[in-house]
């Protein structure tokens, strides 16, 4: 979970903002809530040193430099990440990784950076299976733990070899902030959902929430979404100047207690029928799931069956947007759904007792 500068502000980058950020993840209270990581993307970087080959800091926007800046994120109780590229440029034309993976690792190991995001941009069509597994070896010679996102973009099904490269894989192209992007993601996480463990996850892209082009709802159906698949929850707006609508969604304790659960399932999709879908899956306490209406029109009923998900007996039905429980149902549930929106749920055992006059049963 943290934050990156991509989706909002492009090159537009400088210590000023990564400072400034940070402070804003400590004073929101979004630190507090599991967000940590403050990650630069593209264009932080401007040259190589010609002796030593040591990549450099664009000098204008860093005037600091990295190691301070990360020191700085440091102090806030945070932690530090950088962008580079598996190719000979970024995908902004910066300098890139490709045949400088030890004298890279080492850099970031010094700056005591703590994430690394690697594109795929300018690969001379070498495959990546050649060049992520460099990377991968050189940061682990540093000895010092770095979170290695993978961002080949879907293209060679990370998701078969990514598990033994990095820690997350991109299985997406980078996402748009329009709701036919995300749905056209999300339609693409239905089918390798379960691939995800711990410490090995897909990764359909960062977090749109705030950015403006979507509704609330579509955004708090792409947090929810994302959250569940136990995907990385990289906030992507501008986080000093959020409205309430967007704090909302992205400081729900409930589902990100979810997405970071010590059982480390991710939802899978059990049922798609014109529009509404269920998916559905395991937590350390019960079973969590999500009620979809991906149709554009109208409000629609979607009917939850139990046995669907093996599941036997009462269960209490949680709505963990609203933060309130529903009741106790046996074999099913229904909920009205909007275009576009999702019901999230989290259902524990019922267990029975004395005191039947306050029990609820809905069949």
């Amino acid at each position: 979970m943290g934050w990156n500068t991509w989706y909002k502000f492009f090159c537009g980058i400088n210590e000023t903002l990564i400072r400034d950020s940070a402070d804003a993840l400590v004073y929101t209270g979004l630190k507090d809530l599991g967000y940590q990581y403050v990650n630069l993307d593209d264009c932080w970087q401007l040259t190589r040193d010609n002796k030593t080959g040591e990549i450099q800091a664009d000098p204008k926007a860093f005037p600091s430099g990295i190691p301070a800046l990360a020191d700085y994120v440091h102090s806030k109780g945070l932690k530090f990440g950088l962008y580079s590229d598996a190719g000979e440029k970024t995908c902004q034309g910066r300098p890139g990784g490709l045949n400088y993976e030890e004298i890279d690792a080492q850099t970031y190991a010094k700056w005591n950076v703590d994430f690394l995001k690697y594109d795929n941009c300018y690969n001379d069509d070498i495959d990546p299976l050649i060049r992520y597994p460099k990377m991968r070896d050189a940061l682990n010679k540093t000895g010092r733990p770095i979170f290695y996102s993978i961002c080949e973009w879907g293209e060679k099904d990370p998701w078969v070899w990514g598990p033994q490269v990095g820690n997350s894989w991109r299985t997406t192209g980078d996402i748009d902030d329009t709701w036919p992007v995300i749905l056209k993601a999300l339609e693409a996480q239905a089918s390798i959902s379960g691939v995800s463990r711990p410490g090995a996850w897909n990764d359909p892209d960062m977090l749109q929430v705030g950015n403006g082009g979507m509704t609330s709802l579509e955004y708090a159906t792409q947090f929810a979404f994302w959250a569940l698949l136990k995907a990385p929850l990289i906030i992507g707006c501008d986080i000093r100047n959020m409205t309430v609508e967007t704090f909302s969604i992205l400081s729900n304790k409930e589902i990100i207690a979810v997405n970071q659960d010590d059982l480390g399932m991710p939802i899978l999709r059990f049922s798609v029928d014109e529009g509404r879908e269920i998916w559905g899956g395991p937590v350390t306490d019960g079973f969590v799931g999500i009620l979809f209406n991906s149709a554009d029109l109208a409000p629609t009923i979607i009917t939850c069956n139990f046995n669907a998900f093996a599941l036997t007996g009462l269960w209490n039905v949680r709505d963990l947007t609203a933060h309130k429980d529903l009741g106790v149902f046996q074999n099913s549930f229904s909920q009205q759904v909007q275009p576009h929106g999702v019901f999230v749920f989290k259902l524990t055992p019922y267990k029975n007792n004395e005191e039947k006059n306050f029990m609820q049963i809905m069949n």
